[in-house]
């Protein structure tokens, strides 16, 4: 069994996968990462009545990562294709990126 746990979330479907060490945990997450942006298109919710989310402001899928030592990460697919990464479960800090990194090197910076 490995040591780190990767869960995919979009919509009401769930997957999870497993990973030995970290540096294959964060392979997997930056490439199930990737494959959800190319497939993230949302178009914008609400309206006249509601309040109206664009794209960016919606969540399509989320890959999450857990390890040993409470460690819980990962990124948020936005509606428009980008990425955000974060740490943190219930209290969830984004993580800046600095210079031209990508998210995924923003978390593997911050994880490490």
């Amino acid at each position: 069994m490995g040591a780190y746990r990767i869960t995919v979330r979009v919509k009401a479907r769930v997957e999870r996968e497993r990973a030995d060490d970290l540096e294959g945990a964060l392979t997997a997450l930056e490439g199930r990462g990737r494959e959800l942006a190319t497939q993230a298109r949302v178009p914008a919710a609400g309206g006249k009545l509601v309040r109206r989310f664009e794209p960016v402001q919606q969540v399509f899928g989320r890959v999450e990562l857990s390890g040993p030592k409470r460690l819980r990460a990962g990124i948020d697919v936005r509606g428009d294709g980008s990425v955000e990464a974060f740490t943190g479960r219930v209290r969830r800090m984004l993580v800046r990126q600095q210079g031209d990194e990508s998210p995924y090197d923003a978390l593997r910076r911050a994880l490490r």
